[in-house]
């Protein structure tokens, strides 16, 4: 058996039949014990591009269940949209997208600690230097844009330090526009994230990814709220999303987030690229921890006691959160 720090999934918006959206306590305790089974020990809940009341409304409750849930802590909110480019939606709702606006994030800065935007859509560039100015603890993202190569760099020199689910919903790698992908590629001070599910990427683009960001890759699962859950149709966002296998998927087919989970994507990883076990499960502590400033993601003195033990096939043995047992393999 291997021991690890607790997996830290940066973005996430549901499992075992629960969404953040649904803006309950019950639904994030859902979310929160359903994640041990995977290894994950702590998560930004995830919000969707919908309205603003509803938005307000989700965060409200990580807010309150903040250091009260009995599984996978909450560490904050990553705002997905609604300030993205509509079309770039993906599985997002295009009739909620807005322009990006400060007032009423300003409300929530204590519980926000990611969000991803479009800056080359009207106000981005101001919307990013408002926000680093007042909250520059907060990651901001590029994602569900359609920003050119020249976009993305003046995007990072004005305080973009990330990129949301690399490939997905941005433009395609071209050899005369590089985009959003050559843009991080090029850029030694941007992280990025990636869904290793082999659906929403080829195993070539997560053999690539690692040779060109080596330890700025950072895995992600984008679950929803069919995570650890059977086929079938389920909610995401008010739209309807029919899962079969590995694939999520609305009705016209777009891929509408995944049902993965964090330990399938360090076996995907460990089975197509060719990382050592070490720099993929660094890929799901260390480096998420540094890109949110926590003291997580180290088996350390006076970093908290979130552990894994994991067998050879990845199926998680037990999780430990803050010290304590709280998922136990059955056997």
């Amino acid at each position: 058996m291997y021991v690890s720090p607790g997996f830290i999934d940066i973005h996430i918006h549901g499992s075992g039949g629960a969404d953040v959206m649904d803006a309950t306590p019950e639904a994030l305790e859902t979310i929160s014990t359903v994640l041990l089974q995977t290894g994950t020990t702590s998560f930004l809940a995830t919000t969707m591009t919908m309205s603003q009341k509803a938005i307000s409304k989700a965060v409200e409750n990580v807010r309150i269940c903040r250091g009260k849930l009995s599984g996978a802590e909450v560490l904050g909110v990553h705002m997905e949209g609604p300030f993205i480019n509509a079309h770039k939606h993906g599985a997002q709702d295009a009739a909620y997208v807005q322009r990006p606006t400060t007032e009423w994030v300003a409300e929530n800065l204590d519980v926000i600690r990611m969000i991803t935007l479009a800056p080359e859509v009207e106000g981005g560039k101001a919307f990013v230097s408002k926000i680093k100015k007042m909250a520059p603890e907060i990651v901001l993202s590029i994602g569900h844009s359609e920003a050119t190569y020249k976009e993305s760099m003046e995007g990072f020199d004005a305080g973009i330090s990330h990129v949301t689910h690399l490939f997905n919903a941005m433009p395609a790698y071209h050899h005369r526009e590089p985009g959003i992908v050559g843009a991080c590629f090029d850029r030694d001070d941007v992280t990025c994230d990636i869904i290793a599910d082999l659906v929403h990427t080829h195993a070539h683009h997560l053999r690539l990814t690692h040779k060109m960001k080596q330890e700025q890759v950072l895995l992600i699962t984008d679950a929803m709220r069919a995570g650890c859950m059977r086929n079938g149709t389920y909610d995401l966002g008010g739209r309807e999303v029919s899962v079969s296998g590995s694939r999520a998927v609305l009705e016209d087919g777009t891929l509408a987030g995944s049902v993965l989970r964090m330990n399938e994507a360090i076996r995907n990883m460990m089975e197509h690229t060719d990382m050592t076990l070490s720099e993929v499960l660094f890929s799901v502590t260390e480096a998420p921890a540094r890109k949110l400033g926590i003291s997580k993601g180290m088996l350390q003195e006076g970093y908290d006691a979130d552990l894994v033990i994991f067998d050879e096939d990845f199926s998680i043995i037990s999780t430990i959160v803050a010290g304590e047992v709280v998922y136990q393999r059955s056997e």
